[in-house]
């Protein structure tokens, strides 16, 4: 059974609001048609989308149903487009964010504790962000784990407490762990990009920094 989108759902609800007409109203599917192409103008890609597919289900033999059809394949390119162009994006931001962890290691001898340090002296202008403005997730972490004994800021650690090994993670666009197409995760660990779905688990204890 066909579900309505909710997105869809929302325009044709807004649109009758507007006419003060019913379903019925043989001005709605010109009307909707002509919604549609405004939410593409704005940019509103997926929800002209959602709202085309359902001018074609409830009117397939008017002429705005048959537009909507073609106009679909239209839309569905250009969505195809922007997420490729995306994923590239994402590739070339956790590039470059790694290839700025590695010259601060050269010179420090570890990672730094935070991105931040990162800007503007190894290759960052700025925090790295992706293309929906989200920030990418930093764990610094010593690989070996560290010997601690105690707690807190009295805790005496030995072997190495040099942050030598690192997690990176973008969580696509809905920023939650886990997701596909768009809202598939890119998991790295010291530079290389792993495939799969979650980052391996830290050693522990680590040293209290």
């Amino acid at each position: 059974m066909h579900r309505l989108c909710p997105i869809a759902s929302f325009a044709v609800c807004l649109c009758l609001a507007q006419l003060g007409c019913s379903s019925s109203d043989p001005r709605l599917p010109e009307s909707l048609y002509g919604d549609a192409l405004a939410l593409n103008k704005e940019g509103r890609t997926q929800e002209a989308r959602a709202l085309m597919e359902e001018i074609v289900r409830r009117f397939p033999e008017r002429p705005e149903g048959m537009a909507a059809r073609q106009d679909i394949f239209m839309l569905d390119a250009m969505l195809g487009r922007t997420e490729g162009d995306e994923k590239r994006q994402v590739r070339y931001l956790v590039r470059l964010t790694c290839d700025a962890l590695k010259r601060y290691r050269d010179r420090h001898g570890e990672y730094p504790t935070s991105l931040a340090k990162l800007v503007p002296d190894y290759g960052l202008d700025q925090m790295p962000l992706t293309p929906w403005k989200h920030p990418l997730l930093y764990r610094p972490f010593v690989s070996g784990p560290a010997d601690q004994a105690g707690r807190g800021r009295a805790a005496v650690v030995r072997g190495s407490a040099r942050f030598d090994s690192y997690h990176l993670a973008c969580l696509g666009k809905d920023l939650a762990p886990g997701g596909e197409g768009m809202d598939a995760d890119t998991l790295v660990v010291n530079g290389q990009i792993i495939a799969e779905k979650q980052l391996p688990p830290i050693p522990e204890p680590q040293p209290v920094r």
